[in-house]
């Protein structure tokens, strides 16, 4: 494929028309003025304004589980990102697949303790199923492919991709719409025989001890 000369923030934008994204939750801020100035142009992805960053977490996850789709939500560094926390385990907790992107101070100012920088990589780690600190703009087109795949494969769930500002504003030469998939990314989808018997064992003993406490219930109210 061509390789193009693109801003991070036109390729975010491209990759995600390229993953079928036609609507957006989100607030902007400070270190995603450049996606939103794409975005803003944009004509295929109608973005949504939110009012608060765990809203705009909680319609992604609403918009996937309606429409089968993933949810997109977007929230700016620092206090902005953390925000999303909540509507982001709600969603991985019943495996709806959501990629969220947030904003980062720019990357060599991570790690000083910058004005709005939180270190979102490490504080979604526990509640997604995978996120990604982009580091350099010419990686922007895999990464948002992997985001998705990952999201939409196996037990579905959430992604996170944190976005430093320069590596938004920055341009490389790049292919859109790259197929590779995740290294060491293998998610099994058959299931196991022997756990489907242990789940099916449990259910009956379940609907006995259901039955046994109707029969009893009944008989207590008789007397």
């Amino acid at each position: 494929m061509k390789r193009v000369e693109l801003s991070g923030a036109e390729i975010v934008v491209e990759e995600l028309k390229h993953e079928g994204v036609e609507v957006a939750f989100g607030i902007p801020g400070g270190a995603l003025l450049d996606l939103y100035h794409v975005l803003y142009e944009e004509k295929d992805i109608r973005h949504i304004l939110m009012r608060h960053e765990q809203c705009a977490a909680h319609a992604a996850d609403g918009y996937a589980r309606v429409s089968g789709k993933t949810g997109v939500c977007i929230a700016t560094s620092g206090p902005g990102a953390t925000n999303l926390v909540t509507g982001l385990t709600n969603a991985q907790m019943d495996s709806s697949p959501v990629v969220a992107l947030t904003g980062q101070v720019p990357t060599e100012a991570i790690g000083t303790d910058a004005f709005q920088e939180a270190s979102t990589f490490t504080i979604t780690m526990p509640i997604t199923k995978h996120n990604f600190l982009v580091l350099r703009t010419e990686d922007l087109p895999k990464v948002i492919h992997q985001a998705f795949y990952i999201a939409n494969t196996g037990r579905k769930g959430v992604v996170l991709v944190d976005l430093p500002k320069d590596v938004l504003a920055g341009k490389a030469k790049v292919e859109l719409h790259p197929e590779e998939k995740p290294p060491g990314y293998n998610p099994n989808v058959k299931p196991n025989p022997m756990q489907i018997k242990r789940a099916v064992d449990v259910l009956v003993r379940c609907r006995e001890a259901c039955d046994s406490r109707w029969r009893w219930r009944n008989q207590c109210e008789c007397i």
